[in-house]
């Protein structure tokens, strides 16, 4: 063989070599081989329902959230309008509402924004509770809130307002306003 007759095959080795050049100086090759953008989904769900059970198979906590999105690079979980069940045997259980939820990569920290709203109804030695504040970071684990956002608790026709507050979910309930508490209770 001449190098006459070896010309086209230098000419396809020559677009070969500017078509990998080229690839390479866009950065379309990222694209190509499937790598995602830093911080982006890797699955996500409308209408999330997930239950937590104890050991006997009694429903401990369920969260409900009208969209759940997951990122892998940091394994954070964002859900919007979540709500939260806490069960207690037979009394009724703590609701929790909120606009937005971020749950951290390990799972240990629900962190709720926008206006929450933390409800439980009344029944039998039990009385109603409703709890309106905002920026509440929840361990389900533990079944403990905190918030150092204004709060204001509504119970029958008493009002307590404070800023910051603890509250723990399971028997004996403990619910502590932190600072500025100010109180409004109608007499019988």
């Amino acid at each position: 063989m001449t190098l006459r007759e070896n010309n086209p095959y230098l000419y396809l080795a020559a677009i070969a070599l500017m078509s990998w050049w080229l690839l390479k100086l866009t950065g379309l090759e990222a694209l190509y081989h499937g790598e995602a953008p830093a911080h982006s989904p890797d699955y996500f769900s409308k209408g999330y329902q997930k239950w937590e059970m104890n050991e006997l198979g009694v429903v401990k906590n369920k969260l409900l959230g009208d969209e759940l999105i997951h990122y892998s690079d940091d394994g954070t979980t964002h859900t919007l309008n979540p709500v939260l069940f806490f069960y207690n045997g037979n009394t009724p259980p703590w609701v929790i509402k909120s606009q937005t939820g971020l749950l951290s990569g390990d799972g240990k920290d629900l962190f709720l924004d926008g206006k929450v709203i933390i409800d439980r109804e009344e029944a039998k030695g039990v009385a109603p509770l409703t709890i309106i504040t905002r920026a509440l970071k929840v361990k389900p684990e533990t079944r403990y809130a905190e918030t150092k956002a204004w709060t204001e608790l509504i119970s029958s026709s008493n009002k307590t307002t404070g800023t910051g507050m603890q509250l723990t979910f399971v028997q004996p309930i403990h619910l502590r306003l932190l600072a500025n508490v100010k109180g409004k209770y109608e007499k019988k």
